[in-house]
């Protein structure tokens, strides 16, 4: 799995923890911000490489700040630049 594939689905694990932790179905935090809720379901599977401003959208529907769907561990491997 490539690493831009695990970031998101690492994202997407953040958005699934805090809609659980609210108990908030797709559909309700759909209604909390302007992002349609089929995508979310995306969104928390990896399926989408969303946007920074959909980041933002998200993180008001959740009441928190898009810093915390960011806070998590996550190992970047620099790669090689060929000079």
């Amino acid at each position: 799995m490539s690493e831009k594939l695990e970031f998101q689905k690492a994202v997407g694990l953040q958005i699934e923890k805090f809609r659980n932790q609210q108990g908030l179905s797709y559909r309700q935090l759909a209604q909390r911000c302007e992002v349609d809720h089929s995508n979310i379901s995306k969104m928390e599977k990896g399926e989408i490489d969303m946007r920074i401003s959909t980041l933002m959208e998200i993180a008001k529907g959740l009441s928190i700040h898009p810093t915390e769907l960011l806070n998590f561990e996550f190992d970047i491997t620099a790669s090689e630049i060929e000079e």
